[in-house]
């Protein structure tokens, strides 16, 4: 864990460097602001990480890694907009600091910053690494409006919703896995390991998210428990839930859904999900997850040794007690 902290801290120091010019101020301060919210990281540390694993340092695949975390950002102050979301991590979002324009305008000049940290890669490389980068790229988009179109279907199936998962979430895992594979010259089939690892990783930590959202300790999660229930989100909890209901508790799913009291609508819903048994059959499927996200990176053909940071951050990620 001591080197995923130096890693993290290698990432954060970069991102504190002044990148932006200082006008117009209304289009870079949000850009300085929401980079110094903070966060875990993750997609970045994975390319860093990738990059040694198949023989190359983190230095060389740094500027690519960093675009991974600058367009994980661009896609957080627009998922902000979307979502009218009041605050990110505590604080103000763009769009509620300044406004929806200025905050539009701000996450697009993210995406552009990532193609010109993408672009510092090496001329052989470049067009495999934007290939990887633009596959995903559109892929998040097509979850995200998975995810917004499943708030007005009563119909979602647990498969759909895993699909949706993957685009929105698990992609970006596997393509930051990847594209520090491309900077170390891997094999191809090396790099379908790693992105499968990555993917199936990511829709591990999902699942496990969604348990979270109801079942964390308050004190520890860092945002309110419930608030999936609360908003109504067809999280993989609610799908084993309601697919395991009789007609009568299919009733009280969907009077809950319209319930105004929130902390009734909170604590009834939990009452039901662990009658029916749903936090159990989301662990169920999240361990499946794991063990498919373990088995690619057996797979991979580097020493067993080597695969140990990629162990340390999986089993951080997936084995959150809070």
């Amino acid at each position: 864990m001591e080197a995923l902290k130096n890693y993290t801290a290698l990432i954060e120091q970069e991102l504190a460097k002044d990148q932006f010019p200082q006008s117009p101020t209304e289009l870079y301060d949000p850009l300085r602001y929401f980079l110094k919210l903070g966060g875990k990281r993750i997609r970045p540390v994975l390319t860093l990480l990738s990059s040694e694993l198949f023989g190359s340092t983190a230095e060389e695949a740094l500027p690519q890694a960093l675009a991974i975390e600058v367009f994980h950002n661009f896609t957080l102050i627009h998922d902000d907009i979307m979502d009218e979301a009041p605050t990110r991590r505590k604080m103000p979002t763009v769009h509620e600091k300044w406004n929806t324009n200025i905050a539009i305008l701000s996450g697009d000049v993210l995406l552009i910053k990532a193609y010109q940290l993408l672009a510092q890669a090496e001329a052989d490389k470049l067009p495999e690494i934007l290939e990887v980068f633009n596959t995903t790229s559109v892929e998040v988009c097509e979850g995200q409006q998975m995810d917004m179109n499943f708030e007005d279907r009563m119909d979602v199936s647990i498969s759909e919703y895993v699909e949706m998962i993957r685009l929105k979430t698990s992609v970006l895992l596997g393509g930051a896995l990847e594209i520090g594979a491309i900077v170390a010259g891997a094999s191809k089939e090396d790099r379908k390991r790693i992105y499968d690892f990555g993917q199936y990783l990511g829709i591990a930590f999902q699942i496990q998210d969604d348990i979270l959202d109801l079942y964390a300790d308050p004190d520890k999660f860092g945002k309110m428990v419930g608030g999936d229930v609360v908003a109504n989100k067809k999280t993989l909890l609610y799908l084993m839930a309601a697919g395991n209901a009789n007609s009568e508790q299919q009733e009280i799913l969907k009077q809950l859904q319209n319930e105004e009291n929130i902390e009734l609508k909170i604590s009834r819903t939990r009452e039901l999900f662990d009658h029916l048994g749903a936090k159990e059959k989301c662990r169920e499927a999240m361990l499946s997850y794991q063990d498919k996200a373990m088995e690619a990176l057996k797979g991979i053909n580097v020493p067993e040794d080597k695969k140990a940071g990629m162990i340390s951050l999986a089993d951080f990620l997936l084995n959150r007690n809070w």
